[in-house]
Parts: C-alpha cells; sequence; structure tokens
C-alpha cells in the first residue's frame, strides 16, 4: 500500500505505486488534463513518474507558476525536433529556458525569420501529433555510443559522472535533458519564433558559431497575443531607436560597446547627476573620485586579479602591469585609509560617479543596456556594527525618494549567505540579522533568495518597475566582510582598541548609462518636464520674426530653460509637427501679434493651445513644474 498525501493534507491510497498522472485520475479527470508535472516530495518531476514510497505530492497544473516553465522547455524540444526533421544535418547543443520563453542553439545553416513560418508549421503539427514525451535513463556506455555522431552532446557526456543518463523521447525525436517535462506534446497550446541571433559554442569565440533561435510559448492563444501586443509596445519604446530619433547617443565601430553622448544627451545626464548629486548632499555624503587606472598589486589585494581578470583591460606603463578598473571598490578602500579613524567618526558615506570598464562579448552588447564602458554611482558607506540597521534603512528611505521621483516601482529582495562565502558564522548572522531587521523596519514586503548573496556579505536587490510592468535590477546594497579585511581598514573604537568597520557597497542608477536606457523606454522618449532634453521650442513664423524669437529665447535661457529656437525657411506647420515628433514639452510660436503685445503662444504636446501668456506667468509655472520635478504638466489649465 503506498500513501499519497496532497497539500490540503487529504490522504490517497494506492495498491501499487502510482504515478502523479495517477494520483491526478483519482481526483478528477479534468484536474488529470491540467496537470502539467508534480512535486513528489519537494522535487519537482514527471507526472508519469512512479511514486514507489509513501510520499507528499504536490500536481503542478497549467495555473501554477512553474508551470509555464515546464512546458517551454518542452516546447523547445518541439522546435529541436522540427528543425531537425526540416535541416538533416543539424546538431544540437543546448536549449533552456529563459525569462520570457526559451532558446535552443544549433549548429545549421544560417537561418532569418523568413524561416520561422515553415519551422513553426513543423512545430504545430509535432503539438498536433500529441507525442508522449518519455523520461529513460541509460548507462554513460551507451548514452556515449548513441550520440557517437553529435559531437556536441557527446563532449557533454563525457563531463558528466559515471552512471545512469538521462534522455527523453517524443516520437521519433530523442535528446540529453535533465527534464522534468509535460506528459505530451499537446499541452503546447501556442508557440512563436521570435528572433535569432548568433553564439558560440560555450561562449568561446574559438568555438563554433551557431544559431540560436529563441521563441516563447504559452498555455493559451490569448496569453500569447497579449505578449506579442507587449512586445511590440516595447519595440515601439526601444531605446536605441528613440535614442537617434531624439539626437541623444550614438555608438561607432572605433569604440564597440562604449556610448557617445550628443549634446542632448548629456543636457538628460547632466540633470541626472545634478538630482542625485542633490539627494546624496541632502543624506549626508560626500563624493569622491578616485583614478581609472591603477596597478596589478591593488588588484591583487582585492581579488579582483585572481577572480575577474578576464573582464579587465590591463596595459603595461614603466614595466609595470596596470588595469583600468571595472568597479570602484578598490580605490575606495585606499581613500579610507588615508587617516585614522575613530568610531566617533562613523558612518563615512563616501560616494562616486566612476568610469568603469568592463570586457564584455561582442554578441552581449545591448544599446545603453549592456555596454563595455560605464559610470556607476557607487557609495561605500564604513561603518560600525550597531549601525547596520539605521545605515540600511537610510539607504532604502534614499533609493525610495530618487525612483519614485521617475515614477518607478520597485520590489526589494533579500541574498543570504552561498554555499562558498569568507567570514565567520557569527559576521554573517549579524550582517544578516542587520539587513533583516533594516528591511523589517522599512516596513515593505521583501523576497528571500536563500543562499543567493555574494562570497563577501548578504545583499539587497532593488528591482525597479517600469511603465510597462518589466523589472530591472539597478540598486543594490551589499554587506562586505572581505575588502575592510584585504585593505586592513579600522578606526578605534570607545574602548581604544583597533576594530574593523563593516562597508557597504550601494547603487541606485546602478550603470548610469544603462538606467538612461530605462528611462528612456519608460517615459517612450516623451521625458517630463524638469528631464527633457529641450523643455522649450520657440517658432518664429517667418523670417522678419527669427530675430524676436531668439531675444524670447535668451531670456527663457537666462531663467535656467532648456530652449531651442528653430528659424529654418519650413512651414509653421511642419516646424510644430518636427517638434512634436522630437516630444518637446513646450513649443512657443512667435507670430506679429505675440511680438507686438509682448506674450507667448504655447502649445503642449497633448495639442492644446494657450494664447496670450505673458512671460513671467509662463515662468512662474514652468519653473516650478521643473523645481518639483512633475511627471506630469497641466499648465495654463492645458
Amino acid at each position: 500500500m503506498i500513501t499519497i498525501t496532497l497539500p490540503d493534507g487529504s490522504i490517497k491510497q494506492f495498491d501499487q505505486p502510482p504515478t502523479g498522472l495517477d494520483v491526478a485520475r483519482s481526483i478528477s479527470e479534468g484536474l488529470a488534463r491540467n496537470t502539467v508535472a508534480m512535486e513528489l516530495d519537494g522535487q519537482v518531476v514527471d507526472l508519469s513518474t512512479p511514486i514507489e514510497h509513501d510520499a507528499g505530492v504536490r500536481l503542478i497544473t497549467t495555473r501554477d507558476p512553474e508551470a509555464l516553465a515546464i512546458m517551454r522547455h518542452s516546447a523547445a524540444h518541439v522546435m529541436a525536433q522540427a528543425i531537425l526533421r526540416l535541416y538533416k544535418d543539424a546538431r544540437l547543443t543546448i536549449g533552456p529556458v529563459v525569462e520570457d520563453g526559451f532558446y535552443y542553439d544549433i549548429d545549421m545553416p544560417p537561418v532569418s525569420e523568413e524561416d520561422f513560418p515553415r519551422i513553426e508549421a513543423e512545430m504545430k503539427k509535432i503539438i498536433k501529433e500529441k507525442l508522449p514525451i518519455r523520461r529513460k535513463l541509460v548507462p554513460k556506455d551507451e548514452a556515449l555510443k548513441f550520440y557517437r555522431d553529435e559531437p556536441y552532446k557527446l563532449e557533454m557526456i563525457t563531463e558528466l559522472e559515471d552512471g545512469n543518463i538521462s534522455f527523453y523521447e517524443q516520437g521519433e525525436f530523442t535528446d540529453l535533458c535533465r527534464g522534468p517535462h509535460v506528459p505530451h506534446t499537446g499541452f503546447v497550446k501556442a508557440v512563436k519564433l521570435m528572433k535569432v541571433s548568433g553564439a558560440y559554442w560555450r561562449a568561446d569565440p574559438t568555438r563554433a558559431q551557431l544559431q540560436r533561435i529563441y521563441g516563447t510559448a504559452f498555455f493559451d492563444k490569448k496569453e500569447l497575443k497579449k505578449y506579442l501586443h507587449f512586445i511590440e509596445e516595447a519595440k515601439k519604446r526601444n531605446h536605441r531607436k528613440i535614442g537617434t530619433a531624439l539626437d541623444l547617443f550614438s555608438f561607432h565601430d572605433e569604440a564597440p560597446g562604449m556610448p557617445f553622448f550628443h549634446a542632448r544627451g548629456m543636457a538628460v545626464w547632466n540633470v541626472l547627476l545634478d538630482y542625485w548629486r542633490m539627494e546624496h548632499r541632502a543624506a549626508g555624503y560626500v563624493e569622491t573620485k578616485t583614478p581609472i587606472m591603477l596597478n596589478r598589486a591593488l588588484w591583487e589585494r582585492s581579488g579582483h586579479w585572481e577572480n575577474y581578470r578576464e573582464n579587465m583591460y590591463t596595459s603595461v606603463i614603466d614595466e609595470t602591469e596596470y588595469a583600468i578598473k571595472p568597479m570602484n571598490c578598490p580605490g575606495g578602500m585606499l581613500l579610507y585609509g588615508t587617516r585614522p579613524h575613530s568610531y566617533r567618526d562613523l558612518p563615512v558615506r563616501a560616494a562616486e560617479i566612476g568610469l568603469v570598464h568592463r570586457h564584455e562579448l561582442s554578441g552581449v552588447l545591448s544599446g545603453l543596456f549592456r555596454v563595455r564602458a560605464f559610470h556607476q554611482d557607487d557609495a561605500h558607506i564604513f561603518m560600525r556594527p550597531d549601525q547596520i540597521e539605521d545605515e540600511i534603512l537610510g539607504v532604502l528611505q534614499l533609493v525610495e525618494r530618487i525612483y519614485s521621483t521617475f515614477g518607478l516601482g520597485f520590489h526589494l529582495e533579500l541574498s543570504t549567505r552561498p554555499k562558498k562565502s569568507i567570514g565567520t558564522d557569527e559576521q554573517w548572522r549579524e550582517a544578516t540579522d542587520g539587513l533583516t531587521r533594516a528591511l523589517e523596519a522599512y516596513g515593505r514586503e521583501y523576497k528571500i533568495n536563500e543562499g543567493d548573496g555574494a562570497f563577501y556579505g548578504p545583499k539587497i536587490d532593488v528591482h525597479i518597475k517600469d511603465a510597462l510592468g518589466r523589472t530591472w535590477q539597478c540598486g543594490t546594497i551589499q554587506l562586505d566582510m572581505s575588502l575592510p579585511e584585504r585593505f586592513d581598514l579600522t578606526y578605534v573604537g570607545a574602548d581604544n582598541e583597533k576594530h574593523r568597520p563593516i562597508m557597504i557597497h550601494r547603487v541606485i542608477y546602478g550603470s548610469i548609462e544603462r538606467f538612461f536606457g530605462i528611462l528612456i523606454e519608460h517615459f517612450a522618449g516623451r521625458f517630463p518636464l524638469w528631464l527633457a532634453p529641450v523643455q522649450v521650442i520657440v517658432l518664429p513664423i517667418n523670417d522678419e520674426l527669427a530675430e524676436g524669437a531668439r531675444r524670447v529665447a535668451e531670456g527663457l535661457e537666462a531663467a535656467g530653460l532648456r530652449c531651442e529656437v528653430d528659424d529654418r525657411t519650413e512651414s509653421l506647420n511642419r516646424k510644430i509637427r518636427e517638434a512634436q515628433l522630437q516630444y518637446i514639452p513646450l513649443i512657443l510660436t512667435h507670430g506679429k501679434k505675440e511680438a507686438d503685445a509682448g506674450t507667448l503662444s504655447v502649445r503642449t504636446l497633448d495639442g492644446r493651445v494657450k494664447y496670450g501668456v505673458s512671460m513671467d506667468d509662463f515662468l512662474d509655472q514652468v519653473l516650478a513644474a521643473v523645481s518639483e520635478r512633475r511627471l506630469e504638466m497641466d499648465l495654463f489649465g492645458s
């Protein structure tokens, strides 16, 4: 007799070892049709797995969050099977699930999106066939024989430990895989191939270049349609396209992965930094600056030379090796160590807008989101153990003030001690308890990621949510027990003895370049007035009024507004339309009537126009909107 305990405490008993499907059918046929896998004593396995002992079972249905990833894993196999049917010489490598779908890396002739309909049609045939997906275990030597003509699978199997190897079969298709999978291919209800790109085998540029084909899948067609609509909206907000249209930044072959910011882009950049500096001064930070290049001895001392060398750019100067900094932290350690500190000095809050360089593979570069040269809004806080809670709470409050200014929501995740770490149990307990108390005092819900902290300390990650509901991990707050030890940082305590400070690494914007890109997409290029690269444009209706328009612009610039004049010999309607396409918040038309009366005609981006506005009234309202950093503009009753 096998006893099965379900999550609600109910008991099911079977004379013979049941499968998960048997358990589902014992409840209802409808449940069985919608169950994709099961959790057996805490481990997610195939629904067809025999349950050979008394166990706790949770059935995973199409409504459960983990079901989508299981089905998408099966969809990757369906795609691979379809490709092998169509491209007989294709060789498979790996096909994992990713955040919004799946991909498979395949050694095959180049394909394009024009080939997708043919592949999708074959996938739909496989789905319609409802092929059972079955797991089988084979000895390693048998697995090697089976894949003797498959170099990539052969390489992976060779690296596995001796013992049974997990395969999955569906029809004529067999793949090396750990699983789990849905019971049959018919569970893949709605599928779409999304894009194709190149990828090196095992990310090694010296190895074969593969075709990485991305797809997504859902349990119903409505969800797929909703997702595709989201993707189209995201394309409209693409920061690279908008950045070009608004003349904000560009990339050039002479410096791959290193953005060039144009005058308008720098206008936004400087507003971001001015705001950042204002908030940090108010929060008790001082601003520092460290060199961009430091010698090898420093990076060996910090541990980066051993653990991060492949991502660093290096040079030899006067027969000494140097590295361009990939992060600001070691320089911050040197700054702290320039003078002795007392417990009364702490906390020390030192912030730096530091330019760092990291070598990223060319294939992963992605506009402002993934670059090789970027600025981090780092801060290092040196403190006593009893100050952890207050300092973390202060950072969280600063994070909220800054993100809310941009209309960005966020959630928090606490990551605890990983298996490989430094420091004592007591240090980790003290650090983790300090973060937890700060989060509890802050009062916002947070998620715990067990074992996902950095090797040198626990951390809080801040995930922002943009206008499309996408999340981005920008801010992070990390406690570090390693660098103060490596750099022998101390302070003199009340007992007149030397003590080791605890240090916080934290960023809020993160990479400023990446944050800039996120803001472009969040606002879809329609920056709020305070952040807009050009806040006001003046359009004279003819050449005779151009000089007067320039005088108006000079007055606005003197008041602190970013203003341009469009005095081209184009029609007024065309200039208005182009200003709207540039998302300039305030468009002033300057005609004879305005020149004679000394007033302004103000057009906002929603198309509303207010005539006869005095310069004083305009400046009072506009400067108030800018100084208050309003996200929405309701000027002059518009």
